[in-house]
């Protein structure tokens, strides 16, 4: 009975990968001819709801989201994408090396990804960019530690990916990620190391259920805080979250997140 639902499960995902392609070519057309596509971030959005639903996510989620906020996160998994991507229409920072990825790379790269290059000295294009989109009003998601973690710990926040979060109107919100319902985070859903994505799918196929919390933090001032100071006390801020035990928090967050929601339950 296992087995069959890991395949019934793994042919939702070939199918709901296709029909991601099928969209992708049919905005790419019109986009080659000239026209809007108006209907972007609200396909991306029901597209990363519907890959959650497929891979039997159940989100939980504290707090609320802060419209046109530069969204500063954790970073666990590539899930990280789809599961913040369910919550609203937003746009994501990644990795140059997501774009190589078979299919995900050029489906986010239509869905409007930015991408960044390791090491790259691209601090004042990225932060353009990036305030170009929160101008318009939509939400923009960073990962500052540039790298995956197993959950267990932060590594350092890279304060030149908050260079947009200073800009005049502009406000940052933590957000901390953490999956698994046990005292420890659940050791499936990282991808790191040299981990590999078919992989690392195959596991989370076997592996039903997952649970992942999303909390929305308390905006952070940013007057008067440089990148440093203002990298290190989002990281503070998502460090006290996802280990609430007194000595985490000496930057205390100023008001206690809304009580927690499920908004997304697994697929029957």
């Amino acid at each position: 009975m296992g087995r069959l639902r890991h395949w019934r499960r793994a042919l939702r995902l070939v199918e709901h990968l296709g029909t991601g392609a099928t969209i992708s070519l049919y905005l790419v057309a019109r986009t080659a001819l000239g026209l809007r596509t108006p209907c972007l971030p609200a396909v991306v959005s029901w597209w990363h709801r519907r890959l959650c639903r497929t891979l039997d996510l159940r989100i939980v989620v504290d707090g609320d989201l802060t419209p046109g906020a530069l969204l500063v996160a954790n970073h666990v998994s590539w899930l990280d994408i789809p599961v913040l991507g369910a919550q609203a229409e937003l746009a994501f920072l990644a990795k140059s090396e997501v774009r190589a990825w078979p299919l995900i790379g050029w489906m986010a790269a239509v869905a409007g990804t930015l991408f960044i290059d390791r090491g790259g000295n691209q601090a004042a294009e990225l932060s353009a960019r990036i305030g170009e989109r929160l101008a318009a009003g939509v939400p923009v998601v960073i990962f500052p530690e540039g790298t995956t973690t197993d959950g267990r710990a932060l590594a350092r926040f890279h304060p030149r990916l908050l260079a947009a979060g200073q800009q005049a109107g502009v406000r940052v919100q933590p957000v901390a990620l953490r999956y698994g319902a046990e005292p420890l985070p659940d050791p499936i859903a990282p991808f790191v190391g040299n981990d590999d994505l078919l992989s690392h799918l195959a596991r989370l196929l076997a592996h039903p259920g997952l649970m992942v919390r999303v909390s929305f933090l308390p905006p952070v001032d940013a007057v008067g805080l440089d990148r440093r100071r203002l990298a290190e006390h989002c990281r503070v801020a998502i460090a006290a979250r996802l280990d609430p035990s007194p000595d985490s928090r000496p930057i205390p967050i100023s008001s206690p997140a809304e009580p927690a929601h499920v908004v997304l339950e697994p697929a029957a």
